[in-house]
């Protein structure tokens, strides 16, 4: 593996984040959390927008 993340783990990863932010009884832990789950979707949308530009590609 190259070091590429699954998008599966990535989307679990970025729901996880979500509930626990909803979960926190703390203001930080909140923020913490839903920067967390920006982080995940940062990264699942620049995998997909990879993932558009190789099916262009292929087209």
């Amino acid at each position: 593996m190259t070091g590429e993340k699954d998008v599966n783990y990535l989307l679990r990863r970025q729901q996880v984040s979500l509930i626990r932010a909803q979960l926190s009884r703390s203001q930080q832990g909140r923020v913490a959390y839903e920067s967390l789950a920006r982080g995940y979707s940062d990264q699942i949308d620049a995998y997909r927008r990879e993932n558009a530009k190789l099916v262009n590609l292929a087209h």
